[in-house]
Order: structure tokens, then C-alpha cells, then sequence
């Protein structure tokens, strides 16, 4: 058990190096970091605050409702519940959300596409109990809503579908990847990313040859 006093200057510097990067421009993105399990309580990023500006104040810690324990000048992130829902689901000690360009790009792709398949590339064996190259990773796309009640119901039954998945996109939207520790889960972060604009490069330059099937599928063939 860690405290939210303890965690903060860790979601701080990691909203600077985020910001710094290009994932989380504006306010978009949100973080959190489990600091006890029974009760199960999170630090969390504000709602509508600037992650390469955080303090101090703008972390809050919330309980298993998503709501404030401590009287606070903010709200916690508008997606609380999404965070949640990953930790109860894969058991995670941290949850990061990033809005960066290539994700947006790749999770918009048509609806008919659930998901985003990647393989063949070295850095896939930077995510948690991956150990080489051929591993392929299934990155399911789950349609965004704003009634995040709902939403979490749909991305709990997402990771109950794909127990392997280390992360998820929301259509047009972003990156949510986890980890067992914050550390574990910005190394996620920074794999995915990574893999998300090699890609989008390449379809970018080369377009014969990356068809988009070879990335996108469905949920069938995952």
C-alpha cells in the first residue's frame, strides 16, 4: 500500500514527460495509480487540468465509486469509472490514458474493424510477459460514449473477451493501457506509442505495402 501523498509526484513528472512527448496535449488524458485495494481507493488525475502543468492539487484520491474521499477544488477525471473498471478486471496498479495523435488516428478506423493486430516488431517484447517477436498483440477498439456507466460495462466485457490484451483504444479517442506498478504501465505506454506511429508512418510512406487489413480485423480472427 502506497499513500496519495506518495504517488503524486510520480503521475506529476509522468504528465511532463507525457505532455513533452506529444500524448496528452491540452487537457486530454487521464492517470491513476491504486493506493489501497481493500477498500479500494485510487489516485487520479483531475478532471479538465493540464498534464504537463500538474501539482500537487490536482491529483485526488476516490474511492470504489469513483467519488471523492476528501473535500476537493476539482473532480476527478470524467472517466473515473473506466479506471475502475481495468483494476477490478486485470487486477492493475496503475492506469494511464493517452490522446496522442497516432493512437487517435489508428483507433478511428471503420466499424467494422474491432481491433488492432500487431506483430513482427521487436518492441512488442517491451510489454509485460511478452518474449519475442512473433508475439501478436490484439489491441481491441471500443466504440467512445459519454455515458460512462455504460461505456465501463462495454470495457469490461472487452477485457473479459480478451484477457490478453494489455491495452484497448476508444474509437477516435485515445490509449488505455495498465501495468501491475506505474512504472510497468509508462513502459506500456511508451511500447504502444511507439508501435502505433511506426505503423502509421509506414501506411503513411508505403501504402502497398501495409494494407490496412493486415492491421485491423475482427474479433473473430484475434
Amino acid at each position: 500500500m502506497v499513500t496519495t501523498t506518495a504517488i503524486t509526484p510520480e503521475l506529476t513528472a509522468i504528465g511532463r514527460r507525457f505532455y513533452d512527448r506529444g500524448w496528452v496535449l491540452g487537457t486530454s488524458g487521464n492517470f491513476s495509480a491504486v493506493v489501497n485495494r481493500d477498500p479500494l481507493r485510487l489516485a487520479i488525475t483531475a478532471s479538465s487540468v493540464h498534464k504537463g502543468a500538474l501539482q500537487s492539487a490536482d491529483i485526488l484520491e476516490v474511492d470504489e465509486r469513483g467519488l471523492p474521499i476528501a473535500a476537493t477544488r476539482g473532480m476527478p477525471s470524467a472517466e473515473t469509472l473506466l479506471h475502475l473498471e481495468i483494476v477490478r478486471r486485470r487486477h492493475a496498479g496503475a492506469v494511464l490514458h493517452t490522446h496522442s495523435v497516432w493512437g487517435t488516428v489508428l483507433s478511428g478506423a471503420t466499424p467494422e474493424r474491432d481491433g488492432l493486430a500487431i506483430s513482427g516488431f521487436e518492441m512488442l517484447k517491451g510489454l509485460g510477459g511478452v518474449t519475442t517477436h512473433e508475439h501478436r498483440e490484439w489491441i481491441p477498439i471500443v466504440e467512445n460514449d459519454q455515458d460512462m456507466g455504460r461505456l465501463s460495462g462495454v470495457v469490461g466485457r472487452v477485457l473479459e473477451e480478451h484477457p490478453a490484451a494489455h491495452a484497448f483504444l476508444l474509437r477516435r479517442h485515445g490509449l488505455y493501457t495498465w501495468g501491475t506498478t506505474l512504472a510497468e504501465a509508462e513502459r506500456h505506454v511508451e511500447i504502444l506509442e511507439f508501435l502505433f506511429e511506426t505503423i502509421g508512418r509506414t501506411a503513411t510512406f508505403s501504402p502497398k505495402t501495409t494494407d490496412a487489413e493486415v492491421y485491423y480485423g475482427a474479433a473473430e480472427n484475434s
